[in-house]
């Protein structure tokens, strides 16, 4: 039976997994109110199942919902702040919060109610609301707790295990419910006089319970969220959110901060979003490329044939750009016929491999109006190879793509002092 418990445990762990980062996969679609909705829901089945139910498992006596799903819940959170940001976590923790003291609250002016017999007997238990209204308070305190250490811990070791995420993620889960199973069963122990030795099966079951949660992280990460390719076909639902005020409102807040010339973003969208988009990448365990273009001679086309045809050269460019570029990149106006373009999850190499062929491209495809080729300089810079903030590896992929042009034009630079032969 203990076996077959643990069996269920494990179950247990995948399909709880597996339902929250769906929606976690799909909030962009679903809306994260959903995931955060169903988050929110399971906290009173866990500190109900946490205070009265308990199995048998090979290792000792635990309960599935302090030791799956509350467990499931921590490592979702961190999930949730890989994927977004801090803000975001706090938004549940603080709902769940406030809606665990209104609990108690409303359990306490309950009392002052006379109610009336039901035919069936049945009667509310208040004493047991107040005790689960407070069980979940300091369950909720806990969580809150331990959703500010895990995320702290997690950058920390980044110090260490920079690129090792799933190790990151294990550790922490370790780490934190470790601490969560001392606070809670004091709670446990002092309100419903749950036996010392629960605490040493709790702390088993938990860690169990980490495991599993690695495992499915692990293959998530890896083969789901890293090798899924952007869908450029719209669902038929986008069709009637077209019709609604988000959408629009969606649409303008996209087209601003857009240059009015080649419809790429600006620089004071680039100073902006650059920053985060490199934070992001490391905090994930990434690297990011920088890489920045200057059209060459680019002031000639402008004497000899006009302002207007050079601006159609720079739409050439910029058509150019997104042809090559990912979904993933974007792409800055930096100033007059210079351009930036940011592409995490990108290492040195394969940005400089990206840069070529932009240069490749340009190159062969781009002409002015007598038929010449236009060609472009281009530096590259990735972090955190050449640092860990957007302004220290904008400077050197700068600073490369001066040495392009001293360097002859018409090539990339990706190292000081190496110029990759056009």
């Amino acid at each position: 039976m203990a076996a077959f418990n643990l069996l269920l445990f494990a179950i247990e762990a995948v399909c709880y997994f597996t339902l929250m980062v769906t929606l976690l996969h799909f909030r962009q679609r679903l809306g994260l109110g959903m995931f955060l909705t169903a988050l929110g829901v399971m906290h009173f089945m866990e500190t109900y199942l946490a205070a009265v139910f308990y199995v048998a498992l090979p290792f000792g006596v635990a309960s599935p919902g302090s030791s799956v799903f509350f467990a499931g819940k921590l490592l979702m959170i961190l999930m949730l702040y890989l994927q977004e940001d801090a803000a975001t976590v706090r938004q549940p923790i603080y709902g769940l919060f406030l809606g665990n003291i209104l609990t108690v609250g409303i359990a306490w002016l309950l009392q002052l109610h006379t109610p009336i017999e039901l035919p069936r007997g049945d009667g509310a238990n208040v004493d047991f609301l107040k005790e689960m209204g407070w069980l979940m308070v300091w369950g909720t305190t806990l969580l809150y707790l331990d959703s500010i250490g895990i995320i702290l811990l997690y950058e920390r070791l980044g110090r260490f295990l920079k690129r090792r995420i799933i190790w990151r993620f294990m550790i922490c889960g370790f780490v934190l419910l470790t601490f969560d199973q001392i606070g809670f069963f004091g709670a446990l122990h002092y309100f419903l006089e749950i036996p010392a030795s629960v605490f040493w099966d709790g702390w088993k079951a938990k860690m169990f319970a980490v495991c599993i949660y690695t495992a499915l992280f692990a293959v998530y990460e890896i083969w789901i969220r890293r090798g899924a390719v952007p869908s450029s076909v719209r669902p038929i639902s986008d069709v009637f959110s077209d019709l609604t005020f988000r959408e629009r409102y969606n649409d303008l807040l996209n087209r601003t901060g857009r240059d009015v010339l080649t419809g790429v973003y600006d620089r004071a969208r680039m100073e902006m979003e650059a920053p985060i988009m490199i934070r992001e990448a490391l905090r994930q365990g990434q690297l990011a490329t920088v890489i920045i273009l200057d059209a060459d001679h680019f002031k000639d086309v402008n004497d000899r044939f006009g302002h207007l045809q050079g601006d159609e050269v720079l739409k050439a460019i910029t058509l150019r750009l997104g042809t090559i570029l990912r979904s993933s990149d974007r792409v800055f106006r930096f100033g007059g016929e210079e351009f930036v373009a940011i592409c995490p999850a990108t290492d040195h190499a394969e940005g400089l491999r990206l840069a070529e062929r932009l240069r490749w491209t340009i190159a062969t495809s781009v002409k002015t109006p007598d038929g010449k080729s236009v060609t472009v300089s281009i530096g590259v810079a990735t972090a955190d190879t050449d640092g860990v903030s957007f302004t220290t590896v904008l400077s050197a992929a700068d600073e490369r793509l001066y040495q392009a042009k001293k360097g002859g034009r018409n090539c990339v630079v990706g190292q000081p002092g190496l110029v990759k032969a056009s």
